[in-house]
């Protein structure tokens, strides 16, 4: 069995097409009336590069680490946490179909898991998203932050 490349579509033979098949077609075809006009390609998930940046009245830093930790055990995708006792940036991956889609589950990542990781009531004071191939467009280039190594839970 040949593996595919991520984010590449299943294979299928054309002459034994199953019923999930013919429903994702129909679904991702345009109508004009009773005439189909063109398929549209389906919309796979990319993954995203997400900084979060939050900030609020000081907490410990004991407490803020081991919420910082816990939160990257929730979340596996967490690259980097780096933190003060008053702000904190949050870097991770994030798999989506659009910038929409990771930018809303990012919004919600500090308050969903507020209480089950103990994070402070700090608001959510910036937010950047971009694809994968901007991100390693800006490593190699030596533009933006740097990559998140090392990986985990740091100070500032």
């Amino acid at each position: 069995m040949a593996r595919a490349h991520p984010g590449a579509r299943p294979r299928a033979l054309t002459s034994v097409r199953s019923t999930d098949i013919r429903r994702r077609e129909r679904a991702t075809t345009e109508t004009d009336g009773d005439h189909a006009v063109r398929p549209q390609p389906e919309r796979l998930p990319r993954l995203w590069h997400v900084t979060l940046s939050v900030s609020g009245e000081k907490a410990p830093l004991a407490d803020l680490r081991r919420a910082l930790e816990q939160l990257a055990h929730d979340h596996p995708f967490l690259l980097t946490s780096r933190y003060a006792a008053d702000h904190a940036e949050i870097r991770y991956w994030e798999e989506a179909r659009d910038l929409h889609d990771a930018a809303a589950v990012a919004l919600r990542l500090w308050g969903e898991h507020r209480l089950t990781a103990r994070l402070p009531p700090w608001e959510i004071v910036g937010l950047e998203v971009v694809d994968r191939e901007t991100y390693h467009h800006r490593v190699a280039e030596n533009a933006g932050p740097l990559p998140a190594a090392p990986v985990g839970v740091h100070p500032f």
